[in-house]
């Protein structure tokens, strides 16, 4: 299972104005256990102002973007050295991503930061991601930790998305205030309603309040992923829900998911060009739902780059559908008619040995 887990700057502090080492090494514990029985994870990691603050002796600062950046790029360096020691205590190796709403909108650059995300998890590296809060403008931003966990629950193609906070769960009203509230065990729609029961953030540390983490739920489940909002203090949490045990509250994955993501892609820009197929290539999409592979492409139309919308023709020149490429129009050109194996050959590099994957392509009619 491919997992992401979302720690809050909540649960590395745990409410405190420092990080709560002893509870990081805990956490750390839970995923080495899923690492080792084959699980691949994703850590999406607050905490890098609290960390420079911290480093930094905790000064009396302005809270304006400026200083805010300053303490980001302090506390980045001491995060990740202190999750990389951790890790290292169970003999696993982490890398860092660190990322912005313009690496994750720019299709060629979403494109890229798949890759990198894919190789890493590949080769038993734990991603550590954290937005690059360091040089991330108000309009660059994701803004919060839950939003850009969602995105990489996209970019990771997860099974489930742990979003682990400073509270048990969504409540049907404010616990704080309500001593009847009651805990939402599984919510299988996001309305108006719901987003009433959510509040700010409880702590004040971090950026992210239960309203952010429905956002980061509705986009996740509509590529479907499951979310689980649950306490990351609440006993071997991540294992748990790693099992399937009820933790928390639990938003089910869209079952129409792929559906939407292709209405999506037709949805899209108009194609920027056009890949003519031969008859074999066409049997294989239609008949077997297959990618389509460089050896079955003819001929390569249009000026685009990797990652934008092509139509597919068929021998007599017909729309068969629509789908995005995984080369650009020159690294196409140069590979078409080509098996797969010998890509790397023709170009010097590989991106992959289809030019449109299945789940990138929609069929017509």
């Amino acid at each position: 299972m491919r997992l992401v887990v979302k720690l809050g700057t909540s649960v590395l502090t745990g409410g405190s104005s420092r990080l709560d080492r002893a509870h990081m090494v805990e956490l750390v514990r839970q995923c080495a256990a899923l690492h080792r029985a084959g699980h691949q994870l994703v850590v999406v990691t607050s905490g890098a102002v609290a960390a420079g603050r911290e480093q930094l002796g905790f000064p009396d600062l302005p809270s304006d973007l400026p200083h805010k950046q300053m303490l980001a790029a302090v506390g980045q360096g001491q995060l990740v050295h202190l999750w990389q020691h951790l890790f290292d205590l169970y003999g696993i190796q982490v890398g860092q991503m660190l990322l912005t709403r313009a690496d994750l909108e720019d299709r060629e650059r979403f494109l890229n930061a798949r890759d990198t995300l894919g190789t890493l998890l590949g080769h038993g590296v734990v991603p550590l991601i954290n937005e690059n809060d360091a040089v991330a403008t108000t309009e660059i931003k994701v803004g919060d930790n839950d939003n850009l966990s969602a995105r990489v629950a996209l970019l990771a193609k997860a099974e489930l998305l742990m979003l682990l906070t400073d509270q048990p769960g969504l409540f049907t009203a404010d616990p704080r205030t309500n001593p009847q509230a009651e805990l939402i065990e599984e919510v299988r729609t996001i309305d108006s309603t719901l987003h009433k029961l959510a509040g700010g953030s409880v702590s004040g540390l971090g950026t992210g309040g239960m309203a952010t983490k429905l956002q980061a739920a509705d986009l996740a489940r509509r590529a479907g992923t499951a979310v689980v909002i649950a306490s990351g203090h609440a006993p071997d949490v991540i294992t748990r829900l790693a099992a399937g045990e009820r933790v928390g509250t639990r938003f089910a994955p869209l079952e129409d998911a792929l559906v939407s993501r292709k209405q999506w892609i037709l949805a899209g820009p108009p194609p920027a060009g056009s890949l003519a197929l031969d008859l074999g290539a066409v049997k294989a999409l239609v008949d077997k739902g297959a990618s389509l592979l460089p050896k079955g492409i003819v001929a390569v139309k249009g000026d685009f780059e990797r990652g934008d919308a092509v139509s597919l023709l068929g021998p007599d020149g017909a729309k068969l559908g629509v789908g995005l490429a995984r080369y650009n129009a020159a690294e196409l050109k140069a590979i078409a008619g080509v098996h797969s194996d010998a890509i790397s050959m023709a170009l010097g590099f590989d991106r992959g040995d289809v030019a449109v994957h299945r789940d990138d392509l929609v069929l017509l009619g």
